[in-house]
């Protein structure tokens, strides 16, 4: 009993963090079911490996059971680059299963070197003897953290709000790297605390993230337009309006799968041609806006052009208007009446071309 509450009162912090963290994915509703399911598993794998780990320092405190202390070293080693690969596999969306695969080679490797000492080893004062692989397991840590923070900025808008909370996971991960060199075997103590806290913290801007962003394209919601409107519109140089044509009969003829298809091809376009300060929005059914701040009218037209380009190569297609007014020039309500006059005539071009004089919306 006294090892249980000691064990309790060494992971009280960690055990109220997982707890939380269960309960608020029990609540949520915005994540998918497999998403969901693969942050439960990493739940209860950090708590198992918090016990590994007390397991380990406990029987080093009293002495005994060496060999059992060093399966729960192999342990220790191995579930670091599970727990990482788990964690790429949950939060990068075109994550496949061999990615695990690395992690569970270099646990192979830990459970050779309790009989080899390759990785690790205690010498007769029972004191940790690194092997000829003995940073091995840090270099897999390295190379997931690396891996799992390019991947999740690749797949973000490389907005701000996105970037802060992945700055804060690779910040987490990389004292994982630093500080066991600087506090020796001691960090292990605080480590299940750093990972829960670290994927906790960005499940909590994930959830926030998620709140702002349209759940068919991706795109930031006609919520997140209307508050970034209201913090300031001083660096917005221009605006763009977009309406996709023809949604209507794509879903009268084919089905409002079909419909949601287009919307998702054509969102994938906008955002591929906008830069980092110039941020889409989906504020209708098929109606989107780009507000470009801080962006030279040369800019504008590359980012114009850049959008028709790709969805010229799509089988969709949409209208367009722009206002660029550059130093406060016009309010935010002129540039948008300008921006949806112009829409409004391309629209108005496109039809009249097709020779449909309907919107066709």
């Amino acid at each position: 009993m006294n090892v249980f509450l000691e064990y309790i009162l060494q992971n009280w912090t960690l055990i109220l963090i997982l707890l939380a963290f269960a309960i608020m994915l029990r609540i949520t509703v915005f994540l998918e079911k497999k998403t969901v399911i693969r942050m439960y598993s990493l739940i209860v794998s950090v708590f198992l490996l918090s016990i590994a780990v007390f397991t380990e320092f406990y029987l080093a405190d009293i002495g005994q059971y060496q060999t059992v202390r060093v399966v729960m070293m192999a342990i220790r080693y191995s579930s670091t680059p599970i727990l990482l690969s788990m964690i790429l596999f949950t939060l990068v969306k075109r994550a496949r299963w061999y990615v695990l695969l690395p992690a569970f080679a270099l646990a192979i490797v830990n459970i050779v070197s309790i009989f080899t000492g390759i990785v690790f080893s205690l010498n007769e004062a029972g004191e940790l003897q690194r092997g000829i692989l003995g940073y091995l397991p840090y270099i897999g840590v390295g190379v997931y953290s690396f891996f799992l923070v390019f991947t999740l900025i690749q797949q973000s808008n490389k907005q701000a709000t996105e970037i802060i909370p992945i700055a804060f996971l690779a910040f987490s991960f990389a004292t994982g790297l630093v500080l066991p060199f600087l506090l020796g075997k001691e960090y292990s103590r605080i480590f299940c605390s750093t990972i829960a806290i670290a994927l906790f913290v960005y499940y909590v801007f994930l959830i926030l993230q998620l709140t702002k962003k349209d759940a068919l394209t991706g795109l930031l919601n006609r919520q997140a337009y209307y508050a970034s409107i209201r913090e300031g519109t001083k660096d917005v140089t221009a605006f763009i309006s977009i309406d996709m044509n023809g949604l209507k009969p794509i879903n009268d003829n084919f089905g409002h799968l079909a419909g949601d298809e287009a919307l998702k091809s054509l969102a994938t376009c906008f955002t591929k041609a906008a830069q980092n300060k110039q941020s889409v929005y989906r504020i209708g059914g098929d109606e989107f806006v780009i507000v470009c701040r801080r962006t030279t009218e040369e800019e504008l037209h590359v980012l114009v052009a850049l959008i028709k380009k790709n969805v010229s190569e799509t089988k969709y297609s949409c209208s367009i208007g722009y206002c660029y007014a550059p130093n406060n020039e016009k309010s935010i309500d002129d540039m948008v009446k300008e921006s949806d006059e112009m829409m409004y005539a391309d629209k108005a071009n496109h039809y009249s071309k097709s020779g449909n004089n309907r919107r066709g919306r």
